[in-house]
């Protein structure tokens, strides 16, 4: 009933900045809670940001970003962003917007995926 279309991935060198955009549409779209998660190559599936569509709250970050990342989301737009700065080589990942009924740091908790951009970060 949720559908997930990442974008903006590419190419960036250290430093820079990127913005990801995530496209959501579904029937109950409102009900779920917004997440990012991010994998690199034979890393396991981590937590990034995570993003509820009702008003008045914060995103809730990973460690390893806060202060650097930011999570929002435009309504009338049904699009939740991921607007990265002072992007390090070790951000190079794959990163994914996910969708869940609760909040979660497990990517096993997640109800439905979208299929990923790709973010790499040259030094």
């Amino acid at each position: 009933q949720v559908q997930l279309v990442e974008s903006g991935g590419g190419l960036v060198q250290a430093g820079g900045s990127m913005r990801l955009s995530c496209v959501a549409s579904g029937r109950t779209l409102s009900t779920y809670i917004m997440h990012w998660f991010r994998q690199a190559p034979g890393e396991e599936r981590e937590f990034v940001a995570a993003i509820v569509w009702m008003s008045g709250f914060s995103g809730v970050y990973a460690d390893s970003v806060k202060g650097r990342f930011t999570i929002s989301r435009d309504n009338a737009k049904n699009t939740v962003y991921l607007q990265m700065d002072s992007l390090k080589p070790e951000d190079t990942a794959v990163y994914y917007c996910a969708a869940a009924r609760s909040r979660s740091d497990s990517y096993l908790a997640m109800s439905y995926w979208g299929k990923g951009t790709l973010v790499t970060v040259s030094s």
